[in-house]
């Protein structure tokens, strides 16, 4: 199995919905079932991450045009 660490989203994301699948489908054991649980935790954390920084990343670009609208706004009032 892949690093979680080093999956990007899409990689963590297919990985999420074939364990998902998997456990849905209920044709595993009990220890199986956990292990693929907490594997399918571990990814659902790895996806949040990924769109945490997303999230972290537009709202810094937005703040910095926002800044730079307002500079440019002051430059044109004077």
């Amino acid at each position: 199995m892949t690093s979680i660490n080093e999956m990007s989203y899409e990689q963590a994301r297919e990985e999420l919905m074939n364990t998902v699948k998997a456990l849905e489908a209920g044709n595993l054991n009990l220890e199986e079932s956990l292990t693929l649980w907490k594997r399918g935790e571990q990814l659902a954390d790895r996806c949040q991450a990924w769109l945490d920084s997303a999230r972290d990343a537009l709202d810094k670009a937005q703040a910095k045009q926002s800044g730079e609208s307002e500079t440019d706004s002051e430059q044109e009032a004077e």
